[in-house]
């Protein structure tokens, strides 16, 4: 039975509780209940895929922040093969919030960067919570420069709140970190893929997510301010999330129809976290399949689309 259970999910516990029983009950003694029980397993699947196909913006946010989901070095060790892992910008210090290094996708070479949260406390604040400090972005420069050099695709999987925004970070110059990465990634002369698997957040997303193609896992969430935030700064009153979360547009869906994401990639029924091993099977699916079509193109007229891309993002047409 799952450790962590989202307030939307309570109605699939008392199943669960039942085919756990169940099947203890069968374990114990020779009695065959295995009729009972796949209509019980049953039962659960459908509850599970009606509930997570009528989510609520805010519920998915809920969805990206489970603790169980997949983070980036799960991924790199379930998409990728070979991966070696390269430390620090060389300017400051090594940012674990950000993972990056050489792996291979169906034997290509390949540049793989990622935000990287903790599992637990203690990994947690090794890992800030995901949360890039500038030399975090600066890193992950340094390694977009290598990937550039040696003509191998870039690929950056984001998952951050956002940005840290300590004293130290702005000390060291945390908006400069992120202005430099959206200007060197706008003209970086090899293919980029981005996409979000879990929290995108603000610009400590937008940092590694200026892409050719820009991908979302389905219960990922891909915006400028957090729902608790927005809710705060807007109506001074944080309980408003879900107000919040509607109107900000932070989907999967709402993305693809605004233009800002290409593709949302599916998860299996109850999310990324309920079945990790099928999440990283589509996610891989995705990304062999779109590094194979760019790698196909120019890189002048890559160049050239990522640039149109941007520019129309936001353009105002009067009807």
């Amino acid at each position: 039975m799952a450790t962590h259970t989202l307030d939307f999910e309570r109605p699939l516990l008392e199943l669960e509780r039942q085919i756990e029983e169940m099947k203890r009950v069968t374990g114990d003694t020779a009695v065959d209940v295995s009729k009972e029980l796949a209509a019980l397993e049953r039962k659960l699947a459908e509850l599970r895929g009606e509930i997570y196909k009528n989510l609520t913006p805010m519920q998915r946010v809920q969805v990206a922040r489970h603790p169980k989901r997949p983070y980036t070095l799960d991924y790199v060790n379930t998409v990728f093969t070979d991966f070696v892992e390269l430390h620090g910008d060389r300017l400051f210090r090594d940012d674990p919030a950000i993972v990056g290094g050489w792996g291979r996708l169906d034997g290509m070479s390949v540049m793989v960067i990622g935000h990287q949260k903790g599992r637990d406390t203690k990994e947690n604040l090794h890992r800030n919570f995901g949360m890039a400090h500038p030399e975090g972005y600066r890193k992950a420069l340094r390694l977009m420069g290598l990937a550039e050099k040696f003509g191998a695709p870039v690929i950056t999987l984001v998952d951050t709140p956002g940005a840290y925004p300590g004293l130290g970070a702005e000390e060291r110059g945390q908006a400069e970190a992120i202005a430099r990465n959206l200007v060197e990634m706008a003209t970086l002369r090899t293919p980029i893929i981005t996409a979000v698997i879990g929290e995108g957040g603000s610009g400590g997303a937008l940092a590694v997510g200026l892409a050719d193609r820009v991908l979302m896992l389905e219960n990922s969430v891909y915006s400028v301010i957090s729902p608790e935030g927005c809710a705060a700064i807007l109506w001074k009153d944080a309980t408003q999330r879900e107000r919040a979360a509607e109107a900000l547009k932070i989907t999967a869906e709402d993305l693809l129809e605004l233009g800002v994401i290409d593709e949302i990639i599916p998860e299996p029924s109850g999310g990324a976290h309920a079945d990790p091993e099928a999440a990283a099977q589509a996610l891989g699916d995705a990304l062999r399949r779109q590094v194979r079509v760019l790698r196909k193109t120019k890189i002048e007229k890559l160049l050239k689309r990522r640039e149109e891309k941007y520019l129309s993002l936001g353009a105002l047409s009067e009807k």
